[in-house]
């Protein structure tokens, strides 16, 4: 149940920095997890206490361009970001399994 919550994690620079200076990790979820289930999946699976949840609803946007065939036009898809702080002395190590 908690595997399906949690899409995948998120893996950027500015994620990178703000989970080296803050503690926090960014998550890509499922687009109706709440809050509550978001937390006791990452409990779950990483083995950590959360001590906060944010998440960010994101809407998909209208993408075009321009081929030899004409105007291709299509969707991006719509998402849901969750960003964690964790407790005190606990951290995830994403990249264990690179």
């Amino acid at each position: 149940m908690s595997s399906q919550i949690i899409i995948k994690p998120i893996i950027t620079e500015k994620m990178t920095a703000t989970s080296e200076k803050l503690n926090r990790f960014g998550f890509i979820v499922k687009t109706d997890a709440n809050k509550i289930q978001i937390k006791d999946a990452v409990e779950k699976i990483y083995g950590v206490s959360v001590d906060k949840v944010w998440t960010m609803r994101y809407a998909g946007k209208s993408k075009s361009r321009f081929t030899k065939t004409g105007l291709i036009t299509g969707k991006s898809k719509a998402f849901k970001k969750a960003v964690v702080s964790l407790a005190d002395g606990e951290t995830i190590d994403l990249y264990s399994n690179i």
